[in-house]
């Protein structure tokens, strides 16, 4: 029997960082300009007075290994010969302005962003999702940033190794390093490496841009009478995934002021589906490289998955067009491409907020 784990509103949680005076080591404000007064072991940072440009480095972020506990890791100065692999990885680079620090980039699950394709053209792009060690070491990179998954010895290696030969690294959280998959999570990655680069206006517009939306959509959610129901799924050949509340889709819906259906195991049959019988579905899909290399968008056919089939006929979220699609790269450790995700979702549920 399929349990139903019923998810409320949660309250927008601010970035907390403290980082102590009497250490000789310099307050870290919100964007917003006000100081907070909470910190969590992975958003610690250390500078000694940065907020004057000529005194930014060093600066010691913590991060993760591939056990998953937190590491410090200091920069010296701005990383100058990068590795960036993966999708959010690439592009938070490029968002920042440092496409001439990457000397090689791998692992797109769709084309970049088309504000960003000019400075993309000049990145040395590698086919095949990571090199491996023996590859990268040839590159002699100073700074590697990726997922967790690739973090491994059978991709690009073990973190502890590169820190051990002093190559610095960066992991994104929602990439598994983190157990919770948070909207929080994004905001930190991108600011984090607009510290190690010095770019921290740059990345605190980023993450104010993305705020500022979630802000006002939870606002606008928050005076409706009632919550919309929202299912977020994508279709395999033998299951249908749930995002639940500990994914980052999940998180968004629910930051968004919406009621987001999630289920114990994450997983549901179609018998499932019509039981829960959403307000709102959005489907998972990745675009696809065809035989000629040419990527073929499928947001359309992973709408039709749903909307086609006979056994959903009678879901409210069909019969009432309120089945639509979301980029796995807009929803699952996003970087910049969290505001398209928001956005995505946002339309979605709230329709008359954006006509």
């Amino acid at each position: 029997m399929l349990k139903i784990i019923n998810t409320k509103n949660t309250v927008f949680i601010l970035l907390a960082t403290i980082i102590f005076a009497s250490c000789g080591i310099a307050v870290r404000q919100e964007p917003s300009g006000q100081e907070t007064n909470g910190i969590l072991p992975e958003q610690a940072y250390t500078a000694d007075n940065f907020e004057t440009a000529g005194s930014h480095y060093p600066v010691t972020i913590e991060n993760f290994n591939f056990a998953r506990e937190t590491v410090g890791i200091t920069f010296e100065k701005a990383p100058e010969k990068v590795l960036a692999v993966y999708q959010n990885s690439i592009e938070t680079m490029l968002a920042l302005g440092l496409e001439d620090r990457i000397i090689a980039a791998a692992g797109l699950d769709h084309s970049v962003k088309p504000e960003f394709s000019e400075a993309f053209d000049t990145v040395n792009y590698l086919t095949g999702r990571a090199p491996d060690r023996e590859t990268v070491t040839m590159m002699q990179p100073d700074f590697i940033l990726s997922w967790y998954s690739y973090f491994n010895e059978r991709n690009l290696g073990d973190v502890n190794y590169w820190n051990g030969i002093g190559v610095n690294t960066f992991m994104s959280r929602n990439s598994g390093a983190s157990v919770d998959r948070t909207l929080e999570n994004e905001y930190l990655d991108i600011l984090d490496l607009g510290i190690i680069f010095n770019a921290e206006d740059k990345a605190e517009q980023i993450v104010n841009e993305i705020k500022e939306e979630v802000n006002k959509v939870f606002s606008y959610a928050s005076a409706a009478e009632t919550q919309k129901s929202v299912l977020v799924i994508e279709f395999f050949s033998e299951h249908i995934t749930v995002y639940g509340s500990a994914s980052l889709g999940g998180d968004m819906v629910m930051q968004l002021g919406a009621d987001l259906i999630s289920v114990e195991g994450n997983r549901a049959g179609v018998e499932d589906i019509i039981a829960l019988d959403p307000d709102v579905v959005f489907i998972v899909y990745m675009d696809s490289e065809t035989e000629d290399g040419e990527i073929e968008d499928r947001s359309q056919t992973s709408i039709e998955r749903m909307t086609l089939d006979p056994r959903f006929a009678s879901l409210f979220a069909v019969t009432s067009g309120n089945v639509h699609s979301i980029q796995l790269g807009e929803m699952y450790c996003s970087g910049i491409r969290t505001i398209d995700g928001i956005l995505k979702f946002a339309k979605g549920i709230y329709p008359e907020l954006y006509q």
